[in-house]
């Protein structure tokens, strides 16, 4: 047992970044706070797409390669079970994308809030609104 939580310790870093982030867009009542917490949970996220990609032993992209033997161009099967997949880590490129977009936009909100309640707090906030 101790050797599978040993072993997959890089997981249990996940979700304890995950839960860390939800704990701070459930729990605090700062809005910054929870921005923060967004993006330390989008960022677990990301991690642990990435690592899911990893395979022991291989360390290399799957490149196709091409030889030239006496003039000729030979070319042959790539044995898959020796490379990395590379599509987690194009998908989270686009994720990390949509992250920055995403705290730039919650930063510009939470700007517009604070000039017009001069707080940050959420319950000052929904008090000010009723």
């Amino acid at each position: 047992m101790t050797d599978f939580i040993i072993g997959k310790y890089n997981f249990w870093i996940y979700i304890v970044l995950m839960m860390i982030g939800f704990y701070a867009m459930i729990g605090k009542k700062n809005l910054i706070k929870k921005i923060i917490g967004m993006n330390i949970f989008q960022t677990a996220i990301i991690l642990f797409y990435v690592s899911t990609a990893y395979k022991k032993g291989s360390a290399s992209l799957p490149i196709i390669e091409h030889a030239h033997a006496h003039g000729e161009h030979v070319s042959h099967a790539i044995e898959t079970s020796y490379y990395i997949n590379p599509l987690p880590h194009v998908l989270m490129l686009t994720a990390i994308v949509v992250m920055v977009a995403t705290l730039g936009v919650a930063l510009a909100i939470v700007l517009k809030i604070y000039r017009r309640y001069n707080t940050l707090e959420e319950d000052e906030i929904i008090k000010a609104i009723k």
